[in-house]
């Protein structure tokens, strides 16, 4: 590993923990999203986690506001957009019909995307407003 990657790791290793310790499982290989995706069955909440600003402050916190919501998703997984390469384009293909994006939220069922949030629809919205849109998701399909 280079100097430049040893570093970017270090600087994410916070921004991973962040998901992680509030219960999500983090996927850092295409083999591992492709075995939960295929083999998991229930409702899934992806959040394609990045290092950007609009991650620290407004995904990753409504994610893990979300997930104490009553009625919530079986699973809870994450892939890391510019750390995990492999593993985050896997999750795209999973995706079929959105533009790659992160961050970006995702519901699925047995493998299908039921909803997505967008980096759109994430930017410039607060907190409050991802949470409710997780959560009327939520409350639609879990």
């Amino acid at each position: 590993m280079n100097p430049y990657e040893e570093y970017m790791k270090q600087m994410a290793q916070p921004m991973r923990d962040e998901l992680t310790s509030a219960g999500f499982e983090e996927l850092t290989t295409a083999d591992e999203v492709a075995e939960f995706v295929t083999g998991t069955k229930g409702t899934t909440l992806v959040v394609i986690n990045s290092v950007c600003g609009c991650a620290a402050g407004l995904a990753r916190p409504a994610a893990r506001e979300a997930i104490e919501s009553e009625k919530k998703p079986d699973h809870f997984i994450t892939v890391f957009a510019g750390q995990d390469r492999e593993a985050t384009s896997k999750m795209r293909e999973y995706l079929e019909g959105y533009e790659p994006s992160s961050p970006s939220m995702v519901l699925m069922k047995d493998g299908q995307v039921l909803h997505f949030i967008p980096r759109e629809e994430i930017e410039d919205h607060e907190v409050e407003e991802i949470v409710e849109n997780l959560t009327g998701a939520f409350e639609q399909y879990c």
